[in-house]
């Protein structure tokens, strides 16, 4: 009982913590039955360069933001349900090593780890606590998952119409399949349900006439049912979403001491109570 009191106390304790790094704007994370399982940092990569980004597993959600000043003070928090999680392991290029995709409903992308030893314990922890959650009943796995972003560097032409992006040809992302494309590409407007409900979101003409065909076989069908959705093609600006340059890439120290059983890596995973243990 008292090793069960004892945990509690620091597990709350580790959370309150978490919490308090991000400041006021940060969501809140502590609540009953939540736990701290792990914690460390990854490399994502962002629409216009990777950027190292501090990670916390809980076991129900997956909580990420960049870092200000690493161990004490983050920003841009994300906070991800382990149940709309689907990861999947990429092999190692000349250039890329260590690396995976978090698929997600409103965004997916890759991250990478220092060592293959890191991106495995990562893995791992990641679909335990998903396992775990989804067996103790009452959710559902997600089902749908945003195709991933091409990163902007690595087109430089449009991916429909192949014109080259200058300084007035602009590189604007289809929410749909992820490609670079063009604004001639991509005037067309689209609501995409896993990503955003309410809002009709940025596409590219190819994107669009899929759409299109697919509302037509559907008007067309022996059941009779329509469509009740309308395309909005007006060339509205587009908020892209801007990637945090954060100038400090060195490896943190601040949890070598705690390494445990993981070895050179730099993910702590906390020890589980006895109540908690298979």
């Amino acid at each position: 009982m008292m090793d069960i009191l004892t945990f509690d106390k620091e597990n709350c304790e580790r959370m309150q913590a978490v919490e308090n790094s991000f400041g006021p704007s940060g969501s809140p994370l502590s609540k009953p039955g939540r736990i701290l399982m792990g914690e460390g940092r990854l490399i994502k990569q962002g629409r216009r360069r990777p950027e190292p980004k501090v990670f916390f597993l809980f076991n129900d959600v997956l909580v990420y933001g960049s870092i200000i000043l690493n161990g004490r003070w983050y920003k841009k928090q994300k906070i991800i349900p382990l149940e709309d999680i689907k990861l999947e392991d990429m092999e190692d290029s000349e250039k890329l090593k260590n690396q995976w995709l978090i698929r997600t409903p409103r965004k997916s992308f890759f991250v990478s780890a220092p060592s293959y030893e890191e991106k495995r314990a990562w893995i791992e922890h990641i679909e335990e606590c998903r396992t775990s959650l989804l067996q103790g009943g009452g959710l559902q796995p997600g089902s749908n998952f945003a195709n991933s972003w091409i990163p902007d560097q690595a087109a430089y032409k449009c991916m429909r119409c192949l014109k080259k992006f200058t300084a007035t040809n602009r590189r604007h992302h289809c929410r749909k399949c992820g490609f670079l494309v063009c604004n001639t590409c991509s005037r067309h407007r689209a609501l995409i349900d896993h990503i955003h409900p309410t809002k009709k979101l940025r596409i590219c003409n190819f994107c669009h006439k899929d759409k299109e065909d697919d509302k037509s076989r559907i008007r067309g069908d022996s059941t009779g049912k329509t469509s009740s959705e309308e395309e909005d093609v007006a060339a509205s600006s587009d908020e892209e979403e801007e990637e945090e340059v954060i100038q400090s890439h060195t490896q943190s120290n601040w949890l070598d001491s705690q390494l445990g059983t993981w070895g050179n890596t730099s993910i702590y995973v906390y020890p589980k109570p006895m109540h908690l243990r298979p």
